[in-house]
């Protein structure tokens, strides 16, 4: 559309940052621009203006991610935006699918993002797909004898070594991101954390601990470990800061197990519904996708009303280099007999590990024979899925 426009961050930084401020309710100093500039310069930005002046924003921002152990080109989807004059007018609308149709021609077929209303984002396709807990703990519930063989030695700046137990933690779960030393300064690392990592009594790196201790809480906002002995040198760590806090936060995984570990697994426990997904190029992401088990032919009846080209009947057969696509576009699917019909939220869901099939096809949220849904359901991987990261 002509009233879309790629903003340049060089020229246009002051309108996109003035935005950017205003609705996300935060203030940049001259120091803090020329950091957001430079973070900023690996992003695809797109403008819709009115009368030459910035209406709204949508940023795309090209990253990797993996699904079952294979990579996926990902495009995350940041720093949406509309000054509140423009709201309600469609301008996001515009913005989300010129966005996709752009992921969809350079190979990006899995978007990510952060909502501001799940109900919002999940008009045009995204679905909640990642969740996470979040303890509260008594200090006290962590004195206990760890039997960790090993110590931990502080950071104070990346090292090669967080990103090698970040990538081994990282197998354990399905949409993990792949991080290079520049993401993580300029985001992970971006609140200049406490860094601690824990050694085997070899002087081998098996975790990682990203915290800060403030009000007499130890908040860790990050935690990866290798091995258990890697995992139960860092909880001993926590343990150790007993004068400092009374109370340990942290957020993990939604099938984390610290709870099964202490003594007392009393304490706060909360899920919160986190990072959404979308599946940008159905077709081309099944023909990536590590499908597994497929013995007999699936037909899948796939809804996507905000991108009708992805509407249609995929037919996954078996072959001999693994899974063979055949796509039908929704005008020509004549015979939807045997089909399982679910829309690409649905489709999400299931891909990601977040919701298996049988259980949606339970809820009433995928239609067919059960027996072809069970079908689809081994033919899935079982991966737990998370995302520790935030943009």
């Amino acid at each position: 559309m002509s009233n879309i426009r790629l903003l340049d961050i060089e020229t246009d930084y002051r309108a996109i940052f003035a935005l950017s401020q205003f609705a996300f309710q935060y203030e940049l100093t001259p120091e803090d621009i020329t950091k957001k500039k430079q973070e900023a310069r690996r992003h695809t930005i797109w403008g819709w203006m009115e009368e030459g002046e910035l209406a709204a924003k949508l940023h795309l921002i090209p990253l990797s991610c993996t699904i079952h152990g294979t990579v996926f080109p990902m495009g995350g989807i940041s720093s949406v935006a509309t000054w509140p004059e423009y709201r309600r007018q469609g301008m996001i609308k515009h913005l989300l699918r010129h966005a996709l149709h752009y992921m969809k021609k350079n190979g990006q077929t899995v978007s990510f993002l952060a909502p501001f209303s799940f109900a919002f984002y999940r008009k045009y396709g995204w679905e909640l797909t990642f969740a996470k807990k979040r303890y509260t703990i008594p200090m006290a519930h962590f004195k206990r004898d760890w039997h960790e063989k090993g110590y931990v030695r502080r950071s104070h700046v990346y090292t090669p070594a967080l990103n090698a137990i970040y990538n081994t933690y990282a197998k354990n779960y399905t949409g993990m991101l792949i991080r290079d030393e520049r993401w993580w300064n300029e985001r992970v690392l971006k609140d200049r954390d406490h860094i601690a990592i824990a050694y085997n009594d070899e002087g081998k790196p098996e975790g990682y601990i990203l915290f800060y201790v403030k009000e007499k809480v130890f908040t860790a906002k990050e935690i990866a470990y290798t091995s258990i002995n890697g995992r139960n040198t860092l909880l001993s760590f926590i343990a150790n800061h007993d004068s400092m806090a009374e109370t340990v936060e942290m957020t993990v995984p939604e099938n984390d197990n610290l709870p099964i570990l202490l003594d007392n697994p009393r304490f706060e426990q909360k899920i919160n519904p986190y990072f959404m997904a979308r599946i940008v190029d159905v077709r081309r992401f099944f023909q990536q996708y590590p499908f597994q088990n497929i013995a007999k032919p699936i037909q899948l009846h796939i809804e996507d009303s905000f991108l009708p080209e992805n509407s249609g009947t995929y037919q996954l057969h078996p072959s001999p280099e693994g899974v063979q696509v055949t796509f039908i576009p929704k005008k020509h699917s004549a015979n939807e007999s045997g089909s399982i019909f679910l829309t690409v939220q649905m489709l999400a869901m299931i891909c990601l590990g977040y919701k298996r099939p049988v259980e949606l096809f339970a809820a009433g949220l995928i239609r067919g024979e059960r027996s072809h849904v069970e079908r689809l359901e081994a033919s899935v991987p079982q991966q737990e899925p998370y995302f520790a990261d935030f943009f």
